[in-house]
């Protein structure tokens, strides 16, 4: 039996999945770190960390399951998007890394802006510049940190790091590139006009790849750290929500991946380069050649229900909770809820946006609360669905989930309802590293292309298709859109009189 592993560097733990030739995963370990918040906004992390722990993720799943690495006949790479990692000239880490959820780069955000405009920015890129974005921390770094700046000669991201101790070759998917807004969307590379336009030497940013393209072998150094094979190949991968976009089969138009963790994302494919004019969805290159994808971020989805679990029952079984939110009418009884609990990026990139319950009244006990926030969650990342089938993608016939929340069925039943879309669970719980295993058996020669090999691999459970409430949800979905607007303002005057 021949085996690929995908290798998955998230913000706090790195995952290694060992998947063999039919799609059955043989292996998983993960290993853990953390990252440090020196001031406040700040989010950073030593790329050490994600070296050490992939060496001893990769040598746990050989040890656990009795593979030789000689068995292993690929590596796919997914993590982290939008972190900066600075090089010098002899590949040495300048400083930590500049994470993702990292928020010090508003006024870099304007640079860009001023610099780019706007409108031409969103044109090339599909993205307006927020501080999330690898771009802005660039230009934060030579603004603040001159003497470091001057010592960079390579710029990558956090799985690119990987890839860097894995073979010692510099080298970037085009999904994980797009992120950087740094790229020309409609071209997969990096933007000679963005980046003589902020003034960066495109000696930096190392040569792109498709995600089944092969970037570098094992070198015998990392062989002796990691138990692999030297000369393994190393394929591109795919960021995080691109991998997951892989593993779940949102490959061709039509198909919907929606992630419902702590945050919530849904993910969809174009056949084109399409751009949502106003910047309001993320519009990357797909892990997947000639293929781009829209992607809808809520920040608070899931983590609404925890939070909701802690505040007011603590304690309490998710699943019970739900259950009991079952027994409630759709609607809850005239009680919307606001999932904006740590400000919100799709539709409404805005940090101050806040949470809150509206129509309350004494008829209203807790089951109705929790039946509320499993509608306003649903409701937000219909947002998404939105603002994609207004950009030109008409057609989302079928919505894949994946992510703690699916675990309800009352939620895939609302999530059904509100988005009048069939639901399906996909049954893989390491989907981001599920989908840079994919990658590498695509490289492997496996398969003819990612779409065969999804095909293949997928497991789905049965669908949950929408019911009489989605006549109900129609109607509410319009009450819901029109109270961010309507409250903006006293959510803004509110977060400045609590302070930081």
């Amino acid at each position: 039996m021949n085996y690929v592993i995908g290798i998955d560097s998230s913000t706090t733990a790195t995952k290694a999945q060992l998947v063999d030739e039919s799609g059955d995963v043989a292996a998983v370990a993960s290993s853990e770190y953390s990252y440090e918040t020196p001031q406040p906004l700040w989010s950073e992390q030593e790329p050490e960390l994600w070296w050490n722990a992939a060496t001893a993720s990769v040598s746990a799943v050989l040890a656990e399951s009795g593979v030789p690495g000689s068995a292993v006949k690929a590596i796919g790479l997914t993590g982290q998007m939008h972190g900066l990692v600075l090089l010098d000239d002899r590949g040495e880490v300048l400083r930590p890394s500049i994470l993702w959820n990292d928020q010090r780069t508003a006024a870099e955000c304007d640079e860009m802006r001023q610099r780019i405009g706007r409108q031409r920015l969103i044109r090339i890129t599909g993205n307006d510049a927020l501080t999330g974005f690898t771009a802005p921390k660039i230009l934060w770094v030579r603004n603040n940190e001159p003497e470091v700046f001057r010592r960079v000669a390579h710029v990558l991201l956090p799985k690119d790091y990987v890839r860097y101790r894995l073979t010692d070759q510099y080298a970037v998917d085009r999904a994980g590139g797009a992120g950087t807004i740094l790229f020309d969307l409609a071209r997969r590379t990096w933007s000679q006009e963005i980046l003589a336009g902020l003034d960066l030497d495109p000696a930096f940013f190392p040569p792109t790849f498709e995600g089944h393209e092969t970037t570098g072998l094992v070198t015998a150094n990392a062989a002796e750290a990691t138990g692999l094979a030297p000369g393994t190949p190393v394929v591109a991968g795919a960021g995080d929500q691109g991998a997951n976009g892989v593993a779940v089969g949102a490959i061709d138009p039509g198909v919907v991946g929606l992630s419902l963790g702590t945050s919530g994302v849904v993910f969809t494919a174009t056949s084109r380069p399409a751009v949502e004019p106003e910047g309001r969805l993320h519009a990357f290159c797909h892990g997947v050649p000639d293929r781009w994808h829209f992607m809808g971020v809520m920040l608070s989805a899931a983590g609404s229900f925890r939070w909701f679990r802690d505040a007011l029952a603590p304690g309490e079984d998710f699943g019970t909770l739900a259950t009991a939110a079952g027994t409630v009418a759709a609607g809850s009884d005239g009680l919307l809820f606001l999932p904006y609990l740590t400000g919100e990026r799709t539709p409404h990139p805005d940090p101050l946006a806040r949470g809150g319950f509206v129509g309350l009244t004494v008829r209203h006990k807790r089951d109705h609360l929790t039946r509320a926030v499993l509608e306003g969650v649903a409701f937000g990342l219909r947002d998404s669905f939105e603002l994609i089938r207004n950009a030109g993608s008409a057609d989302l016939a079928e919505v894949r989930v994946s992510g703690g929340g699916t675990r309800s069925p009352e939620w895939r039943q609302i999530l059904a309802d509100v988005l009048d879309a069939e639901v399906r669970t996909v049954a893989t719980a390491e989907g981001a590293a599920q989908g840079a295993a994919l990658l590498a058996a695509v490289g492997a020669g496996w398969f003819a292309d990612a779409a065969t090999a999804s095909a293949e691999w997928l497991r789905l459970d049965s669908p949950t298709t929408p019911g009489p409430d989605s006549a109900v949800y129609e109607k509410l979905y319009s009450d819901y859109s029109a109270l961010y607007p309507a409250l903006k303002d006293t959510m803004h005057s509110l977060s400045a009189s609590a302070g930081p």
